[in-house]
């Protein structure tokens, strides 16, 4: 395709991402560290630019920030930039009700701006294989799909704009779910003296297996590896959007509501740049032992 794309926030999932583009189009690359811009340049032939508004020139610009905040400052800095037809789309966890906010306000501007948040986690934003909720036309979607799959092998239309975040939200709220249920469950078993690699493998074949305990629980918390790959903090704050959306829909969601409680006392007790499975460790201290 004779199209320019431009990737803002080189994180520990854009940075991949951007790579990926950059293998099919000509990609430009903004960093609020300009450094990494030009070490993403010489790595992997992108273009890094000084400003937004240079990236905003793309035809498609993609943006992946910590929160709906960022992407919001970044509005004046786009409308100056961009040309004629530019799609801005948002792959930050974002705010449903900004995104809809900020679609309003750059329409008008002749800017169209979608959202597109992700799940696989910076595995598999290393390996071109994300997941994505999109919100927004279908049209759209059909328009920008041949660059979302240059970093994804599912891309899923879940409604108009805002639903993709509104999606991901509860996404991450469940996963908050799953992890803090599992961990008392385990720590309950291991304080019996039970060898948790063991009831891991039965509960694995039978009706209370998730990722949860399928991966993260084996992966980083038997191993007390705990990589920091996706911080305490953003899962509380998900979890925090994730009741956003249930009050915005007149919903009642009293475990998910408790468990954001329970992942933000996390956040205060354990750190909240620590990877998100160490919010096991509250549980570990409260039962006085550990899962492993």
């Amino acid at each position: 395709m004779n199209v320019t794309v431009a990737f803002v926030g080189l994180g520990a999932m854009g940075y991949p991402m951007a790579a990926h583009l950059s293998r099919r189009f000509e990609t430009l690359v903004w960093n609020r560290t300009h450094e990494k811009a030009l070490q993403h340049a010489a790595e992997y032939g992108s273009r890094a630019v000084t400003s937004v508004a240079a990236a905003a020139e793309a035809d498609i610009l993609f943006t992946c920030l910590p929160t709906s905040a960022e992407v919001a400052a970044l509005a004046g800095d786009v409308i100056s930039g961009a040309g004629n037809g530019l799609v801005w789309v948002d792959c930050t966890s974002g705010d449903p009700e900004v995104t809809r906010e900020l679609a309003v306000r750059l329409a008008g501007q002749g800017i169209e701006f979608v959202d597109a948040p992700l799940s696989g986690g910076t595995a598999g934003a290393e390996a071109g294989k994300l997941s994505v909720m999109f919100g927004g036309a279908e049209s759209t979607l059909e328009e920008v799909r041949p660059a979302l799959e240059a970093f994804a092998t599912k891309i899923v239309r879940v409604g108009e704009v805002g639903s993709g975040h509104a999606v991901k939200a509860i996404n991450n709220a469940l996963l908050a779910v799953n992890l803090w249920a599992a961990g008392e469950g385990l720590a309950a078993l291991a304080a019996l003296g039970v060898d948790v690699g063991a009831a891991l493998e039965v509960i694995n074949a039978s009706s209370g297996r998730s990722n949860v305990t399928e991966n993260l629980i084996p992966q980083r918390v038997l191993t007390r590896t705990f990589p920091a790959t996706f911080k305490l903090a953003l899962l509380a704050k998900d979890a925090g959007l994730a009741m956003d959306v249930v009050r915005g829909a007149r919903a009642s969601a009293p475990v998910i509501a408790m468990t954001e409680s329970l992942i933000r006392a996390a956040v205060n007790e354990i750190g909240p740049d620590e990877d998100h499975t160490a919010a096991l460790k509250l549980i570990e201290r409260w039962s006085k032992t550990e899962i492993r």
